[in-house]
């Protein structure tokens, strides 16, 4: 029998001589109902050779499956000279690649990074920061306010508001998350990320911040000289106010942020004496940086999850 097994090459013949074997009228099958007018001597004999019968069984089937799958390889042929299937590879969000590169040169220039909650109460979204009463950022069609009397966080500079109230100065920080405001366009958008700087120190200057912005676009954009525009503005939480431009691609101007030297006003609202410390502030959403980086036409395109345009667009 063990001859014979080793002699059969394929499966078919295998399973035919198995159930002659092992069947319910199978030679084996007959001879182990038989068992029990066996001595023990033939019972051990008859489990020992019954033990090895279904061992070779199994041990040549698993030779025959081998040899079909070797077979079938050999008759396969690989030609180099095909191109692969291309790669479809994840990779990270535009608006994330910007945010990582942004915080990561902010922290290199000593800046610690900092969050708050999205939901603001009115003083640190508002008041904190010498916003009067009858100014337009808190009127309902700017901003979103909740039946609970507080509001989506309009600006990231309530971060700063959080950062000073817990950690005094000198303080030189960046505050980074989403906001969110009325608007919906192709350049603004109704929720938008927005990284807020401040530095409080002694002898802080505007020179300073703008030092710092220089160095800040330079290294973002990758451009050895950066020329730079100041126009005077008005925020309520600095004072002097500026907004920054910079001469991009054809000579054209783009608006980039907003920044200024901290009014004396939100120093004092946090517990910090105006003669004995200055500071400057800067704020910019980076999803307009991303914008002008990647060369994006829309700011909506960042935001509508197409994974076509993802990859068409090289990301």
């Amino acid at each position: 029998m063990q001859d014979k097994i080793k002699n059969i090459n394929t499966l078919e013949e295998l399973q035919v001589l198995y159930t002659e074997t092992y069947g319910k009228n199978g030679t084996m099958t007959a001879r182990l109902k038989e068992m029990k007018n066996l001595d023990n001597d033939a019972r051990a004999a008859l489990n020992t050779e019954n033990a090895a019968l279904r061992e070779l069984f199994k041990t040549r089937q698993t030779e025959i499956e081998n040899a079909v799958l070797m077979a079938g390889l050999q008759k396969q042929r690989l030609d180099t000279s095909l191109n692969p299937e291309p790669e479809n590879r994840g990779t990270l969000h535009p608006l994330t690649q910007s945010l990582s590169e942004i915080s990561e040169i902010l922290e290199s220039f000593g800046y610690k990074r900092y969050t708050g909650p999205e939901i603001e109460d009115d003083w640190h979204n508002f008041t904190a920061l010498n916003t009067p009463m009858h100014h337009p950022a808190r009127d309902m069609q700017d901003s979103f306010f909740l039946e609970n009397g507080k509001v989506l966080r309009t600006q990231t500079s309530a971060i700063q508001i959080r950062a000073m109230e817990s950690d005094g100065v000198p303080i030189k920080m960046f505050g980074i998350g989403s906001t969110y405001r009325k608007e919906w366009d192709a350049t603004h958008g109704p929720m938008f990320g927005q990284i807020e700087g401040l530095y409080i120190d002694k002898n802080i200057t505007m020179s300073s911040l703008l030092a710092d912005i220089r160095a800040f676009l330079s290294r973002f954009f990758g451009l050895e000289d950066v020329e730079l525009r100041i126009r005077p503005s008005y925020f309520p939480f600095t004072d002097p106010s500026i907004e920054v431009d910079m001469k991009w691609k054809n000579d054209k101007w783009l608006e980039l942020m907003g920044a200024g030297m901290v009014h004396p006003n939100v120093l004092r609202n946090c517990g910090i004496n105006p003669d004995e410390y200055q500071g400057f502030a800067f704020g910019f959403g980076w999803d307009r940086l991303a914008m002008l980086k990647y060369n994006l036409p829309d700011l909506r395109d960042l935001y509508n999850n197409d994974v076509r345009w993802l990859k068409s667009a090289g990301f």
